[in-house]
């Protein structure tokens, strides 16, 4: 119990009633899956809805998360660049070039030829750094020291037999288990994209005391509910996608659903 009767342990579990922040710190991953042609983003942090603000990716072209005090400008320009033919170190620092505070900023990115860069800002909150393979990159700022990136990017690796969507959370918790962000954690995201203008992918955890959790319950439900339409949704190789009224009804009907078309 605090100052004025305050119980800080219950302001510490209930996220309504966390004070606010000022600042958009995190650690994510940016990746490519070669063999399925994917991109991905899974970000996590200690501050609300960083689905909204950090990952980016497109299709054919890259994965960039722009992070500390976030310039979203970022994100597109990054992958405008990558699409325009630039290697990822390239397209960040033509992006930074026109902003006044990218000694603030942390971005990194990876294309589809699986190479990657990165840039932290000399003004990014210690602890904070970055570090890459071909396919993957790592960065983050304000966390409790190296090991948090060092054990994030080991189960990167020790995960290669799993979905990259299952292995990006993996490896995000185990980064949590290090010590993750030093003023704790309330939210993450994980978006991924593969042949299409939108995401096959995007889960958002906005405000939960334990987001890491909460997102690997989302991605299973994904699993199960989501993923198996993907192939039969619309899309480039078929703008229209499954319409057989007397398929989609059988289908209903085996998950117990009593419904029909108006004929």
């Amino acid at each position: 119990m605090g100052a004025g009767g305050i119980d800080f342990a219950v302001l510490r579990k209930d996220s309504s009633l966390r004070r606010e922040r000022d600042c958009a710190v995190t650690w994510s991953i940016v990746a490519h899956d070669p063999h399925r042609e994917t991109f991905a983003v899974a970000v996590t942090t200690c501050n609300l809805a960083v689905g909204a603000s950090c990952p980016f990716v497109r299709a054919g072209v890259g994965a960039v998360s722009t992070q500390s005090f976030t310039n979203r400008y970022l994100g597109p320009a990054v992958l405008d660049g990558i699409g325009a033919g630039l290697h990822p170190a390239a397209a960040i620092e033509q992006a930074l070039a026109g902003d006044d505070g990218r000694e603030l900023r942390q971005v990194h990115a990876v294309d589809r030829q699986g190479r990657v860069a990165a840039w932290t800002g000399r003004h990014c909150v210690a602890w904070a750094g970055h570090s890459g393979a071909p396919h993957v990159s790592f960065a983050g700022n304000m966390l409790s020291g190296p090991a948090v990136l060092q054990d994030t990017e080991a189960a990167f690796a020790v995960h290669g037999g799993l979905s990259l969507p299952r292995r990006l959370v993996q490896a995000l918790m185990a980064g949590e288990a290090a010590g993750g962000d030093r003023r704790g954690r309330q939210s993450a995201a994980l978006v991924m994209v593969s042949t299409e203008d939108f995401p096959d992918l995007d889960l958002r955890v906005d405000d939960h005391v334990e987001p890491l959790p909460e997102l690997r319950r989302l991605l299973g439900l994904w699993e199960r509910q989501r993923e198996p339409g993907l192939a039969e949704a619309p899309r480039r190789a078929d703008p229209a996608g499954l319409t057989d009224l007397d398929t989609i009804e059988a289908r209903w009907i085996e998950r117990g659903l009593d419904l029909r078309f108006p004929r």
